[in-house]
């Protein structure tokens, strides 16, 4: 190695922002390794580069003392006089034992010091890139597929989607362009793992950030999402500004901003409704599309009780309970539904505290 290695050590300093000092002693490390394996020595010795030049000395040291013990690691006291009269127990004496074809090993060792120290500050790099856009939208493009297993290319790194954070029925082939949320980025041996989703409920909130500039620049707010992806998704969206109406906002001229989103979900239902702070509005809200009647709260329970006609009742629960199931998710109560048939059969109306009409709020048609 010579002047020249340092050179390029300092550009590669620069370009990579990679400690100077850290990336020599990891050189001067791994050339003692070098040297010995080698050599085949276990002298106890060091490896020195001159910061300036890039020359590279192997330097053996002995400790001093009255008796040697071991001849690979001490020198007697008399011994070390003769190379030095200053010499005293206790001191330690190094001395060049640099090999003449050693030049040869140092540089292959540094060159695979160097790349591997490129590789481990790129990946430091792209994880520290990553791992403060957790919660992001990404578009990539499907670079390979193994066991169902997606991984997509990122630009600078690679994602991983496997099957459980798709939709069911999702269908993806090589080059393939594919949005998703950035869930989690982890570190590991072989680099930043940057796992990828597309059922997380923040995957649908950042699709409504692209095609709501209402939500984009905070006017309307997403209060609450509840889904299950590939099948239905719910979100309650709320606005301090009297003159925005933010269901509207959302779904957009003729249902083309949520009509964007849904193709992007492959089909998968979205309820938008209103969001409100009294829970009775807010939980009547949320069971859109069926109407209600009654909605009647137990607030230390944290549950309510709600009432429709007799012939919402299927509407209501959904199928396979998924409306109430969605609804009671969104807005953190415990629902229970009743027709008007059960609930006039079951409960004393007398006991039950009505909603009044000015009360209950405007509703949300699909």
């Amino acid at each position: 190695m010579n002047s020249e290695f340092m050179i390029a050590i300092n550009e590669l300093v620069k370009e990579k922002g990679i400690s100077k000092e850290v990336l020599i002693e990891a050189i001067e490390s791994a050339l003692v390794s070098a040297y010995k394996k080698n050599y085949g020595t276990s002298q106890n010795v060091r490896v020195s580069i001159d910061r300036e030049t890039g020359d590279v000395d192997v330097l053996m040291r002995r400790d001093v003392v009255e008796e040697v013990e071991d001849e690979f690691t001490e020198i007697s006291i008399e011994d070390a006089l003769e190379i030095d009269p200053r010499y005293q127990v206790g001191d330690a004496v190094e001395y060049q034992v640099t090999p003449k074809d050693f030049g040869r090993i140092a540089a292959q060792t540094a060159k695979q010091v160097v790349v591997q120290r490129i590789r481990e500050a790129e990946r430091g790099m792209i994880f520290d890139s990553y791992i403060d856009r957790q919660g992001e939208l990404i578009t990539g493009v499907v670079q390979r597929i193994s066991n169902d297993t997606i991984f997509v290319n990122m630009g600078n790194t690679e994602g991983i989607l496997v099957a459980g954070e798709r939709a069911r029925g999702e269908k993806y082939r090589i080059n393939d362009r594919i949005k998703a949320y950035i869930m989690d980025v982890r570190k590991s041996t072989k680099g930043p793992q940057i796992f990828l989703s597309r059922t997380h409920p923040g995957f649908v909130e950042r699709l409504f950030e692209l095609e709501v500039p209402e939500i984009e620049d905070g006017t309307v707010v997403i209060k609450s999402i509840a889904r299950e992806a590939g099948s239905r998704t719910k979100i309650a969206v709320y606005t301090e500004d009297e003159n925005v109406d933010p269901v509207g906002a959302c779904v957009g001229t003729s249902g083309s901003r949520v009509k964007n989103i849904v193709d992007e979900l492959f089909g998968e239902k979205i309820d938008i409704t209103t969001w409100d702070e009294d829970p009775r509005i807010l939980i009547k809200n949320v069971l859109s599309p069926a109407k209600v009647e009654e909605v009647i709260v137990d607030e230390d329970e944290k549950a309510a009780t709600v009432v429709v006609p007799d012939y919402q009742l299927s509407l209501a629960i959904g199928k396979e309970g998924q409306n109430v199931r969605l609804a009671a998710r969104l807005c953190g109560w415990k629902i229970d539904i009743k027709s008007h048939s059960q609930f006039n059969a079951s409960e004393d109306p007398d006991d039950i505290e009505y909603m009044d009409d000015e009360d209950r709020g405007d509703e949300f048609e699909e």
